[in-house]
């Protein structure tokens, strides 16, 4: 009976424990998935105005289209939402006190199925037919563009049609001679020498050189993809891989903010080193070195595991060590 009893006890006790942790991991999946959404929607539109904004600033005649716009904002926010959607985990993790062991790979698991799963819905959209349709044209050569409402203005005369407007031109103006154009005058605009708009020059250059390597970490993600699914994930799941691996930083002080801000150092450090490591430089450089031992495309992604594996090893040891209840979960 006291076996039984026993028994019963320890059963009790790890199905509470049990459940204690897939409700803390149901907590964690749902506060992620929300954050990563909402992260990845919000860059995606800053992106998509900064371009716009641009765009206005060149002074282009030519609109670009609308969808290709957005898909380039989406591949910009993806990178950034990888990053800051494990910064943003982590953190959560950390609070929360989540059993670390399965905290973890969990949160691995939804950053690569998110990744590859916005990745491929972007590439596919870069398939679709461009938003831009262009209208039938209205007339035909020599076709005449006045004012209706004020009939005495400047009159033009498109001598190649309205299918080419900016190309052959006489334009008359009341009380001046007619004046030929061989081609509008507006049309090298974007190449004046324009003074920048005010916030262009007072963006710090941490900024733009973040922006910078965002956009050649999503360019690295589409060529993971083009490549398959198995590349794919050996890439991106090796950098998930080390980027999770720096929870310690994050217990580093008391202060949050302050684990916030290191983290966030640790993170800017990993983006330019991924970018780095994928040069054409190094990648010479890791060819000499392999010889053929090691195939270049796992190059990088080993030396990112085996630096993810020491700086688990180490938050390990410091758990022994210290022995502190709940420092590792």
């Amino acid at each position: 009976m006291e076996k039984n009893g026993l028994w019963r006890s320890c059963t009790h006790v790890f199905r509470a424990l049990f459940l204690y942790i897939v409700r803390k991991l149901f907590k964690l999946v749902l506060f992620f998935s929300l954050s990563f959404a909402f992260l990845f929607i919000v860059a995606t539109g800053l992106r998509f105005l900064t371009l716009r904004v641009e765009w206005i600033r060149a002074l282009s005649l030519e609109q670009g289209p609308i969808l290709a716009d957005l898909i380039a904002a989406a591949q910009w926010a993806l990178s950034l939402s990888l990053y800051g959607g494990i910064l943003i985990g982590l953190s959560y993790i950390i609070r929360k006190e989540v059993f670390a062991p399965a905290a973890l790979p969990c949160l691995i698991l939804l950053t690569l199925v998110f990744i590859w799963g916005i990745d491929l819905l972007v590439d596919n959209m870069q398939n679709v037919p461009s938003d831009k349709t262009r209208d039938p044209p209205l007339g035909k050569p020599g076709l005449i563009l006045s004012n209706t409402i004020l009939p005495s203005g400047t009159v033009i005369v498109l001598l190649e049609g309205p299918a080419t407007p900016n190309g052959i031109r006489v334009v008359a103006t009341p009380g001046r001679p007619m004046l030929y154009q061989s081609e509008f005058a507006g049309k090298s605009l974007a190449t004046a020498n324009l003074p920048p708009a005010p916030f262009i020059n007072s963006c710090p250059w941490f900024l733009k050189s973040l922006a910078i390597d965002l956009q050649l970490n999503a360019e690295l993600f589409l060529q993971h993809l083009d490549n398959g699914l198995q590349p794919f994930l050996i890439q991106t799941g090796s950098l998930v891989f080390l980027l999770c691996s720096f929870m310690f930083i994050l217990k580093l002080s008391a202060w949050p903010l302050m684990n916030l801000f290191l983290g966030c150092l640790a993170f800017r450090g990993v983006l330019s080193l991924e970018i780095f490591f994928h040069t054409p430089e190094m990648r010479d450089v890791f060819d000499s070195f392999a010889q053929n031992r090691l195939p270049l495309p796992l190059v990088v992604p080993v030396i990112f595991c085996g630096a993810g594996l020491l700086i688990y090893l180490y938050s390990f040891l410091v758990f022994l060590i210290k022995g502190r209840r709940g420092y590792g979960n």
